[in-house]
């Protein structure tokens, strides 16, 4: 019993949820259709006392008003033939008020659409009696020229011989149908968007631009409306007299696509967000461009009046014409020179910093490579430093006792020569033994 009271309660439950869902789903569309989106953002400074020109431009609003409306909406398909030439050739047209347009004679009473395909939505193409020269890759290609509208549907079509080969699945990039030799098939195409199957008499009204105004904190749904402008060519303004006169848009919008607004003697209060909405009813376009518009003191412009020059012989009889004299000063083109200076300067002390850096660098790693080359030059001149010196003083021991004793000698006789006046006959091996004694 607790099982199946809790199934009636669940498919209740779920029951209910369904429509509130389907409900919430249908509001939000709605409300996103209606709601215009920002495209443009911009912040505009001037004067007080200046004319000021908010800039709106938009193709996709052009209105050229073309009564012949039923070149508008067009449908064709087309067909790539793979085997042997690889063309593309064109099956049938169609205009949304207008008679099919088939392109080959042999495809006269055996190919078609539904003379109600603007109306439904459903632009399938049929093929009776269906032969081997049908094979190829179709296209369905929906055209809306005034809204700037392209969709394109695709269909494989392969021809068999055997019914058990029928079928039809999705390759995953397009439709594949392979039918039996001899039939009929439908390639579908539906597309039931309003702006296939709708046409609305009063096309004109579908496309109106309007101009709001809205201060600090305030919403742009709330903001003060300043112009309509209406693809027909109504006008209507809002506010008080003044205002109407100062803000305008040019008569040849819809035609030019320019739907910018002039404002002209600029004042504090006229400072604001500025938007320009720009829809499409029937196109589904719904687009809004923003504004932020600051006023700025007004530019005092101070003139000298024209003095004249001094002349010898002046008349004051007749009345002096005002003379003009035109000074012209020299550029100054010393201002581009110090930064190029300063510019060079850097340049160079970078330049040679980096030079001393790879001196240095290279240095070290010279010494980092060859480290027994330099020990071995130490002991080779630490070696040889020490022998030389123990020459030289060997040298020096054996040098100088006979260089003593020969010295010794001359001075033994400049004595004896000096204490005797005469001569006498000296023994110098004798004297030598005495002294060696």
């Amino acid at each position: 019993m607790r099982s199946e009271r809790e199934d009636f309660i669940l498919q209740a439950l779920l029951f209910i949820h369904i429509p509130v869902v389907c409900l919430f789903t249908a509001a939000s569309a709605q409300s996103d259709s209606s709601s215009s989106v920002v495209v443009a953002g911009y912040n505009v400074s001037a004067p007080a006392g200046s004319r000021v020109v908010l800039q709106c431009v938009s193709g996709r609003m052009v209105w050229t008003r073309d009564r012949v409306r039923d070149r508008q909406r067009v449908v064709h398909w087309d067909m790539f033939r793979a085997h042997p030439d690889y063309a593309m050739e064109r099956v049938l047209d169609m205009f949304s008020a207008g008679d099919q347009r088939i392109y080959n004679s042999y495809n006269l009473g055996r190919v078609g659409l539904s003379p109600t395909a603007f109306r439904d939505g459903n632009f399938s193409l049929v093929i009776k009696d269906v032969t081997m020269n049908d094979r190829g890759l179709y296209s369905c290609n929906l055209h809306h020229l005034y809204c700037h509208l392209y969709e394109t549907v695709r269909v494989q079509l392969n021809v068999t011989k055997s019914r058990r080969k029928e079928q039809r699945y999705w390759d995953g990039q397009k439709a594949v149908y392979v039918v039996l030799l001899g039939s009929t098939v439908v390639l579908p195409c539906i597309n039931r968007r309003n702006v296939w199957t709708d046409w609305s008499e009063e096309e004109e009204d579908q496309q109106v631009v309007h101009w709001d105004r809205q201060s600090a904190g305030v919403h742009h749904d709330r903001a003060d409306r300043l112009v309509d402008l209406y693809a027909s060519g109504e006008q209507r303004s809002y506010g008080p007299l003044f205002l109407q006169r100062k803000m305008n848009i040019s008569n040849q919008a819809f035609s030019e696509g320019d739907f910018s607004l002039a404002i002209s003697d600029l004042q504090p209060t006229d400072q604001g967000m500025y938007s320009c909405h720009l829809h499409h009813h029937y196109c589904g376009l719904h687009e809004r461009r923003e504004f932020q518009v600051t006023v700025e003191p007004p530019v005092i412009q101070t003139t000298l009046p024209a003095k004249a020059l001094p002349s010898e012989d002046k008349d004051t009889t007749k009345a002096e014409s005002p003379r003009v004299i035109n000074v012209i000063l020299p550029d100054q083109r010393h201002h581009f020179l110090l930064p190029l200076g300063y510019v060079l300067t850097t340049f160079l002390l970078l330049v040679f910093i980096i030079l001393i850096i790879i001196l240095v660098t290279r240095r070290r790693k010279i010494k980092e490579f060859y480290p027994q080359a330099s020990m071995s030059d130490r002991s080779s001149r630490s070696q040889s430093s020490s022998e030389e010196f123990e020459m030289d003083v060997a040298e020096v021991n054996v040098c100088c006792p006979e260089e003593r004793r020969f010295d010794y000698k001359n001075n033994l006789l400049r004595e004896k020569v000096h204490m005797n006046t005469q001569p006498k006959v000296i023994d110098l091996d004798k004297e030598m033994q005495k002294f060696s004694k």
